[in-house]
């Protein structure tokens, strides 16, 4: 059964080449070339046709600029495609980046409190959720402290042990695991087992590539806004590592 379906998706931005330094001169320049401003189409995802199946661990990898953050964020919904179809069977929560949704004036609790209002959650459910995140986030006397003044491997953890406490059917991570300590990555990785167990899906885009291999059930490779593999985590990792790999598309 696939939980992920994504049918022809693509993302473009348009880059502007300069910019007015009035309104009455991007007038003119209308008028004159019939354009407003001129850009040029960059297009972070091109086409992009995936499945994922419920209980896998589906990876991705790529270089800088591949396409990974835009495709999580176009799968968390936060991001329309500019063409295609996103389809997710269940609930979906996301770790898309440390810290990412937590508000740097408000310490732990009461960042807690607030992605669980935002993802509706009542209250009184999420009070009685407090201290099992934060014994598993480890931030022991730092509790009470805004989340500015955190490492980024402390808002890792904090944000980890959130999103995992939310009992998604989905999960979107991204760099989890290239941070912490090793003790850290290891409690990731019986949370992912546990998840695993009860039938639940997790997608997981890191530079982390041992990780990678030992976690993900498959795993894609993204080069240019494209899948130019997709299945065997040791095969796609030796195509990202290969001298062809920025140059290949499928």
């Amino acid at each position: 059964m696939a939980v992920i379906e994504l049918e022809n998706i693509s993302v473009e931005y348009r880059l502007y080449h300069e910019r007015p330094t009035s309104f009455k001169e991007s007038i003119l320049r209308a008028i004159k070339t019939g354009k407003y401003r001129h850009y040029t189409k960059l297009f972070a995802l091109r086409n992009v046709h995936l499945k994922v199946e419920k209980g896998e661990v589906f990876g991705v990898i790529g270089s800088n600029g591949a396409g990974k953050s835009t495709l999580l964020r176009v799968l968390a919904g936060v991001l329309p495609p500019t063409a295609g179809t996103r389809r997710v069977a269940g609930s979906i929560d996301s770790l898309i980046s440390l810290g990412a949704g937590f508000d740097p004036e408000l310490n732990a609790v009461e960042n807690i409190l607030l992605y669980g209002s935002l993802r509706r959650r009542k209250s009184s459910e999420i009070k009685k959720h407090i201290g099992r995140i934060l014994e598993f986030a480890e931030l022991g006397d730092f509790a009470d402290t805004p989340i500015k003044y955190y490492s980024s491997g402390m808002a890792a953890r904090l944000g980890f042990a959130v999103a995992v406490d939310s009992d998604p059917d989905v999960l979107l991570v991204d760099e989890v695991l290239a941070v912490g300590d090793e003790r850290f990555r290891s409690k990731c990785d019986l949370v992912f087992s546990d998840l695993l167990k009860n039938g639940k899906t997790i997608f997981m885009v890191s530079h982390a590539l041992e990780s990678v291999k030992k976690l993900c059930t498959r795993v894609g490779v993204l080069s240019q806004g494209q899948f130019i593999y997709t299945g065997d985590a040791d095969e796609a990792v030796r195509l990202y590592l290969s001298p062809d790999y920025a140059t290949r598309l499928s």
